[in-house]
């Protein structure tokens, strides 16, 4: 049996599952959000993805489809599992079929896009415009479910509507909003070839994904900035995957740290779209051991760290996140090797505060490598970090 979900989107399962009607042969409907009208003199910023996504799974699940695309970066978000119907057409009573359900799949895809939308500075006409990014994927798992590759109403070419009851009730295969009978919507006005190829554009997974998630309240993805970025790119570098870096990694994530991610990831046996680049939860905390917070660090949690980790089970993390800022810190002062900034405060990083403590000032038991209030007020002024008790 075909897989019901997607491999690679984001589930985001609305519940309210309700079968399909059997009778009629299996389609796919395409749609785009259209949510701004915009005209090649006056183009509007596109409205982002995880936007849509939020409001299909919030005040606009009564109108779901089954999956919201992002043809930018490819990123797909699944609403229900494709035996389900899903909502997003208009199915009044004096149709002789629900339209939402008319077939052995109605599977409903929403395209993050609107005509002219503006999107990093360039302006997109069409959705066929756009890079069309994980279309391949997309369209081969509905072939999955059966759905022929055809239009049985045409290739949609633009806004108008055609729309033929017979067809719709005895062809299956692809059928635009424009076509559906009882529906006025004229969308999607383009759609990428069904072979999977990409008109007029190259293939959207040689290109590294370029968006953004947010882990623990700190960005990651292309265009992030901060101390977080230069602890990822040091951490695959030490792990053997800094081959696309032309210069050390640093605190703004360009597509090279997409791209040493990604070979990351790929050496955690994801695949596909679970390996473009874009840190997850799980294949952050796997690198790094922790995951980062805020550069904020209490210097009794420090201490309770130095106390306890050295004499623990090897790379015992104690209050790793805090922990890390720490190291770091040392890192950048020359005082501890990259290798050893890992959260955990073991005999390493207690001799390399303790190198610290002195450049402070502090001799003999005062430098016994057990930070304390002042050298480390006086680490996080000299490396940017905030300092509490």
């Amino acid at each position: 049996m075909p897989e019901l979900w997607l491999p690679g989107a984001e589930v985001h399962d609305l519940g309210d599952h309700a079968p399909t009607d059997q009778n009629y042969p299996p389609k796919a409907i395409a749609h785009i959000t259209w949510d701004r009208n915009a005209t090649a003199a006056a183009p509007q910023d596109w409205c982002s993805y995880d936007d849509l996504v939020g409001y299909f799974t919030g005040t606009g699940a009564a109108e779901a489809p089954h999956l919201v695309w992002d043809p930018f970066t490819g990123r797909v978000a699944q609403l229900f599992p494709a035996d389900s119907r899903s909502k997003s057409l208009l199915s009044p009573s004096q149709s002789p079929t629900r339209t939402n359900r008319a077939g052995r799949v109605v599977i409903q895809i929403e395209a993050v896009f609107f005509p002219y939308c503006r999107y990093r500075g360039g302006v997109y006409p069409r959705l066929v415009d756009t890079p069309c990014a994980g279309w391949g994927g997309i369209r081969a798992w509905i072939s999955s479910w059966g759905v022929p590759d055809t239009w049985p109403m045409g290739r949609p070419t633009d806004f108008s509507g055609h729309r033929d009851e017979q067809v719709w009730e005895t062809r299956g295969g692809w059928y635009a909003h424009a076509h559906v009978p009882y529906n006025d919507h004229t969308d999607p006005g383009s759609w990428p070839d069904l072979t999977g190829g990409f008109p007029g554009n190259p293939p959207a997974e040689q290109q590294p994904a370029r968006y953004q998630v947010s882990i623990n309240g700190l960005a990651y993805g292309y265009g992030a900035q901060g101390y977080q970025v230069t602890t990822v790119g040091r951490a695959l570098v030490s792990h053997g995957f800094g081959d696309h870096y032309r210069s050390g990694p640093g605190p703004n994530w360009t597509d090279a740290d997409t791209e040493n991610y990604a070979d990351y990831q790929g050496s955690l046996g994801y695949s596909g779209q679970a390996a473009d680049g874009v840190p997850g939860e799980g294949s952050l905390r796997r690198l790094l051991g922790y995951l980062p917070g805020q550069r904020t660090v209490s210097v009794a949690h420090v201490v309770a760290a130095a106390q306890t980790d050295p004499g623990a089970e090897q790379g015992h993390l104690t209050y790793g996140a805090e922990v890390a800022i720490v190291e770091q810190a040392l890192v950048d002062e020359g005082l501890l090797e990259q290798r050893w900034a890992d959260g955990s405060f073991g005999s390493r990083t207690v001799a390399a505060y303790a190198a610290w403590q002195r450049r402070c000032g502090y001799q003999a038991g005062a430098a016994d490598g057990i930070p304390g209030s002042s050298s480390l007020h006086q680490l996080g002024a000299a490396q940017g970090f905030a300092v509490t008790d």
